[in-house]
């Protein structure tokens, strides 16, 4: 299987840069298209783009002034204020107005129900990924992670687990991201069929799950190594579908 090849020697990233559980949180509620148009070096590493640019500018920023990315700062934060850090020469993050009421939603519900501290959301959800009172149910009652397919919700699971904030109990409930690189590789790789967005994206979250499990791989680390190496390489797995794209993303939708 093309999977298993892939696999071989494959290392997921550990996200050893994430200064705490509060800012992935906050980084993964604004995860989706940053609208930078260039790559850009982050001291003196990278050049970064995209997700991962935006990524890299909130670590740095938390890592310069601990509390930056904290539900105490960012309750009452506005367009501008976000616009500024995640600032890079000339460019600067796109959809600030929208970021910024992603992120005060967030701060409110946490300072409400989990005393304003991410990890008190991950010792309330105890060990559990599903059911209701788990961390992707729990996760869903804010804006940014509503998608009813939990993209964000799992990435920032994954990047909990990583870096030991969370034990998994029920490694059976993990799920493939399913964002545009893995719809572009599942339709390319006939894997699924051309459709509406959220067809699809369901589609080719079971489809990768499938595979995860003939190939003996957490969906979680399957997800990594499609998203880093499909990224580049739109045929990875084939081109059983034909030379397909993702689906287009409807306007306002954030999840990808």
């Amino acid at each position: 299987m093309r999977v298993c090849e892939l696999a071989r020697g494959y290392q997921p990233p550990d996200f050893a840069e994430a200064p705490n559980p509060d800012a992935a949180l906050f980084l993964c509620a604004i995860d989706h298209r940053s609208g930078y148009r260039n790559a850009h070096p982050i001291d003196r590493e990278g050049p970064y783009e995209g997700s991962e640019l935006l990524w890299m500018l909130g670590c740095r920023a938390e890592r310069r002034k601990a509390g930056t990315l904290r539900a105490a700062a960012l309750a009452d934060v506005d367009a501008r204020e976000v616009e500024k850090l995640f600032q890079v020469d000339e460019e600067t993050v796109a959809g600030a107005t929208g970021r910024a009421r992603l992120w005060r939603d967030l701060a409110r519900g946490l300072n409400e129900e989990y005393s304003g501290s991410a990890e008190a959301l991950l010792a309330a959800a105890g060990s559990q990924l599903g059911g209701r009172r788990g961390l992707i149910a729990r996760l869903a009652g804010f804006e940014a992670f509503a998608d009813p397919l939990a993209k964000k919700a799992y990435l920032f699971a994954k990047i909990a687990a990583r870096r030991g904030w969370l034990t998994v109990s029920d490694p059976q409930g993990w799920e493939v991201c399913a964002d545009n690189v893995l719809m572009r590789l599942a339709l390319r790789a006939g894997l699924v069929q051309p459709g509406p967005v959220e067809t699809v994206r369901a589609a080719t979250r079971e489809a990768f799950k499938r595979v995860a499990e003939q190939a003996g791989i957490e969906p979680p680390l399957l997800d990594d190594l499609l998203w880093e190496r499909g990224r580049d390489d739109p045929d990875l797995l084939g081109m059983a579908g034909g030379d397909l794209r993702e689906p287009s993303r409807p306007q306002g939708t954030l999840w990808y």
